[in-house]
């Protein structure tokens, strides 16, 4: 039975590593520089290359087959940018729709100083 367990998880140990085979370094290197920048969209706080998430994996055999046909880095972004949003850019540009991205966490941190700042100034008062 412990045979089994042990033979069990090593088969899913492997399944998880994936292997791309490319034409030159080259590709080889573009894939693995797209898939450091664009983000897993179930993950949502991990790069493809980080991420075990089903649709990333969806997601890493588009990029490599987007590679493999000879498509530059700029398109297969754009492309992914087009279909999934600005969110699939694990640093999205600024604009309208990604504003919000860029400054919660300014606006969260001023929230909290002046929250800090009345609370200590009412326990000053009593």
């Amino acid at each position: 039975m412990k045979k089994l367990v042990i033979l069990l998880l090593l088969s899913t140990a492997v399944q998880a590593i994936e292997v791309y085979e490319f034409d030159t370094p080259e590709q080889e290197a573009l894939y693995q520089q797209l898939t450091k920048e664009l983000r897993c969209l179930v993950c949502q706080n991990q790069n493809l290359a980080d991420s075990d998430a089903g649709l990333a994996k969806d997601l890493k055999d588009q990029v490599a087959e987007f590679v493999r046909s000879g498509q530059d880095a700029e398109s297969i972004k754009n492309y992914m940018i087009e279909r999934y949003g600005d969110f699939v850019n694990y640093d999205p540009p600024m604009n309208a729709s990604t504003a919000f991205l860029w400054f919660s966490p300014l606006v969260v941190f001023l929230l909290g100083g002046v929250i800090l700042f009345i609370k200590i100034r009412g326990a000053k008062d009593e």
